[in-house]
């Protein structure tokens, strides 16, 4: 049966995954991980039981990429529905096909993810039948073989799911009132942005590394795709802010003043 997209099956649960995204995925040495890793390689910090030996200290580690890293469930559902929950460990052979499978299952969990929050919006409840059909359309997905999974033309699911999430964010920051800006891929690396009025302003995919937001408002702003690595949100306001990750949020830099939209925790590397 297809996942229920919960908070739980939205959420990554080492627990009860082989620790993929330790295996899986490629890293390189950089101010994000202390030393080089390649895919389908066991980075050196996993333990027999597929927890990471060092959860409790990876940014003093050395290790700061991981803490901003979440698979969205894919894990979990990799492990324990696409493979029946049989490791790596005790099948080798399913190894490649599961390291393959995974990242595609991730962005397939991103997508509900996005649709679920899409769902609770009321503002856009005029596209709310196209909304429920697009997420039982990609649970389905998820409940996919392994062949299946890894034959998947994932893009183009993303490209069928995207114009739904568009027509959403449009109806949600028309509620914020005045004309929203467009910063949408804009480069505001390290910009001084310090108070700024960006209330339902469009910020997907901007790039806005150390970018100073201290204070802004950001409510209502959609925040999809953004990069917010050692983004300054000291203070800001991104209540309502439409489809921020715990990545992102994970990734930036913020106090106790920091107003979050709810269902998202505050990091605890965070000031205050």
């Amino acid at each position: 049966m297809p996942v229920s997209p919960d908070s739980t099956t939205l959420r990554g649960d080492c627990a009860n995954c082989f620790g993929l995204c330790c295996v899986a995925l490629p890293f390189a040495k950089s101010a994000d991980f202390a030393v080089n890793k390649s895919s389908g390689e066991p980075c050196r910090n996993l333990r027999e039981d597929f927890r990471c030996g060092i959860h409790e200290k990876l940014r003093p580690s050395g290790f700061s990429g991981c803490t901003v890293y979440d698979c969205f469930g894919a894990g979990q559902q990799v492990s324990q529905v696409t493979f029946h929950g049989v490791s790596w460990r005790e099948a080798p052979g399913t190894a490649r096909q599961m390291y393959e499978v995974f990242p595609v299952m991730r962005q397939l969990h991103e997508l509900l993810r996005y649709l679920t929050e899409a769902l609770e919006r009321d503002a856009a409840r005029s596209v709310h039948g196209e909304l429920r059909r697009a997420l039982t359309r990609v649970e389905e997905l998820t409940a996919g073989t392994p062949d299946a999974l890894e034959k998947l033309n994932v893009a183009a699911v993303r490209a069928e799911v995207n114009p739904l999430l568009l027509k959403t964010s449009a109806l949600v920051r028309a509620t914020a009132g005045g004309k929203p800006k467009s910063r949408r891929g804009a480069d505001l690396l390290g910009a001084r942005l310090r108070g700024a009025k960006l209330r339902g302003a469009d910020l997907r995919g901007a790039l806005l590394i150390a970018a100073d937001l201290s204070g802004a408002d950001l409510s209502l702003a959609d925040m999809i795709g953004a990069d917010l690595r050692d983004t300054d949100l000291s203070g800001a306001d991104l209540t309502g802010a439409l489809f921020l990750t715990q990545p992102q949020l994970n990734a930036a830099r913020g106090d106790a003043a920091t107003r979050i939209p709810a269902g998202l925790e505050r990091p605890g590397h965070w000031a205050g």
